[in-house]
C-alpha cells in the first residue's frame, strides 16, 4: 500500500466551524507549552515541513506558529544550494540551523529535498544519491541523542488543490509575489516527486516517523499539525525551573 494512498481532505464528521475552535484552544497550549520549553532548555524542537509547491508550508508556519512567542521560535527556508553550499556536504547548512536547547525550529522544506531533487531531475548518479537515506537517519539520531526532538510533518495535497492554488498565484494581485514560472514545469512531474517521496517515507521513517497531514483543507491541516506538536510537548512532561535557595 502507498503512503499517498490517502484523502488529502478532512474526513466528513469534522465540522469546519467546530474544528477551528479546537485549533485555537490548541495554539493556546502550544504557547504555553513553548514558553516552558523555553525556560526549561531541557529539549529542542525540530519541525520539518514537506510537501509539493502550494501545499501550505507557509500557511502552517503563519497560522499554527505566528502567533507563539518570537523568541524561541526560528524558521529557515532552504532553497537551491548556493556555491558556498555546494562546496560543503549536503547536511552541512542545515546542521547550523538546528534548535538550541528550548528553541523551536521550523524547516520550511529540509535535507530532503537533497534527495528530491537530485532524484526528479538527475543531478548525480543514484548511487551517490542513495548513500543519503542513511546519511540522513543517522543525521537524525545524532540530533535526537543531543535531546532535538523531531517532528516530520508532509503536507498532503491533491493534484487538483494544487493547480488551483498555483493559479491564484497568478489571477491575485497579493500573491503575485509567490509565482514563479518554474512551478508550473515542476508540477508536471508531479509522479516522479510523489514516487521518491515514497521511498523517504520508508527508508527515512521507522525511527523518526512523518506524519501525512491531508492538507486540500487548510482549517484541517492546520488542526492535525497544532495537536501533533501539543501532544508530542505534553509527552515531554516539561516544568518551570524552580529557584534555587541561593537565588531566593
Amino acid at each position: 500500500m502507498s503512503y499517498l494512498d490517502i484523502s488529502t481532505r478532512a474526513p466528513s464528521e469534522f465540522d469546519k466551524g467546530e474544528t477551528r475552535k479546537k485549533t485555537k484552544a490548541l495554539i493556546k497550549e502550544l504557547k504555553e507549552l513553548q514558553n516552558v520549553l523555553y525556560a526549561s532548555s531541557k529539549y529542542g524542537l525540530l519541525i520539518v515541513l514537506q510537501g509539493m509547491d502550494a501545499s501550505g508550508k507557509d500557511g502552517t508556519i503563519r497560522n499554527v506558529f505566528g502567533p507563539i512567542n518570537p523568541q524561541g521560535v526560528k524558521v529557515k527556508s532552504f532553497k537551491k544550494p548556493t556555491d558556498r553550499e555546494y562546496a560543503q556536504d549536503f547536511l552541512w547548512r542545515v546542521h547550523q540551523h538546528t534548535p538550541q536547547h528550548g528553541v523551536i525550529q521550523l524547516f520550511n522544506r529540509s535535507h530532503y529535498e537533497d534527495i528530491l531533487v537530485p532524484t526528479v531531475f538527475k543531478i548525480f548518479e543514484q548511487k551517490f544519491i542513495d548513500e543519503r537515506y542513511g546519511l540522513i537517519n543517522s543525521f537524525e539520531s545524532l540530533l535526537a541523542h543531543q535531546n532535538c526532538v523531531i517532528l516530520k510533518f508532509y503536507l498532503h495535497v491533491s493534484r487538483e488543490e494544487q493547480a488551483v492554488r498555483l493559479s491564484e498565484r497568478v489571477e491575485r494581485p497579493e500573491k503575485h509575489w509567490k509565482h514563479n514560472p518554474k512551478d508550473i514545469e515542476v508540477a508536471k512531474k508531479w509522479d516522479d516527486f510523489k514516487k521518491v517521496y515514497e521511498r523517504i517515507f520508508e527508508k527515512c521513517g521507522p525511527d523518526f516517523p512523518w506524519h501525512i497531514i491531508p492538507a486540500d483543507n487548510k482549517w484541517y491541516r492546520n488542526y492535525l499539525i497544532a495537536k501533533t506538536v501539543v501532544e508530542k510537548l505534553r509527552s515531554l512532561n516539561l516544568s518551570y525551573p524552580e529557584m534555587k535557595a541561593e537565588d531566593l
